[in-house]
């Protein structure tokens, strides 16, 4: 039995030996791996040339003059060009030269003065007018679409000269396509 109680004895000694330097022990401190350094990313933001002088950008439409203008009128019952509008064609034209994408919708419109037939094809005259315009200053057939409204959408609505003067016009409307 001595020898039982002695090897008892080791394993009890042992045991409490491995408690005690389990205890005692230092917990060891994981060190987080050291960050990897991300890669860079590309830029979403639209890469744009510095401004050339002489072409025009989109925002140029509110901010140049010239291109703010956006109205010809016409005298009654009349589709020709007035000579004070030929540098404001000339300037719209030299937009869509330079722009290629840009697309512009001629919208025409007449007085109320006239059957609604006859206003209909007014409009488009004074629309198929200024585009000839236009495409004579460089502007191309395919960035330009003629609408006639007649005398559908006036902007005055007074029966006197000075109202339909502002209801005889080509409006132009730039386009997304």
């Amino acid at each position: 039995m001595s020898n039982t109680s002695g090897v008892t004895r080791i394993l009890t000694l042992a045991l409490l030996t491995v408690a005690v330097a389990a205890g005692c022990s230092k917990k060891v401190k994981e060190t987080p791996p050291a960050p990897m350094p991300e890669p860079p990313q590309a830029s979403t933001a639209p890469v744009t040339e510095a401004p050339r002088p002489g072409v025009y950008t989109p925002a140029d439409l509110d901010t140049d003059a010239c291109l703010r203008q956006r109205v010809v009128y016409f005298d009654f019952d009349q589709d020709a060009l007035k000579p004070e509008f030929t540098a404001l064609i000339a300037c719209h034209a030299k937009y869509l030269r330079d722009r290629p994408s840009a697309r512009l919708r001629l919208e025409g419109n007449a007085d109320e003065r006239g059957s609604r037939e006859y206003n209909l094809g007014l409009g488009e005259r004074r629309g198929n007018a200024v585009s000839s315009a236009l495409q004579a200053s460089g502007g191309s057939a395919t960035q330009l679409t003629v609408v006639s409204y007649g005398e559908e959408r006036p902007v005055c609505a007074e029966h006197e000269e000075s109202c339909w003067a502002k209801n005889r016009r080509v409006e132009l409307i730039y386009t997304d396509k």
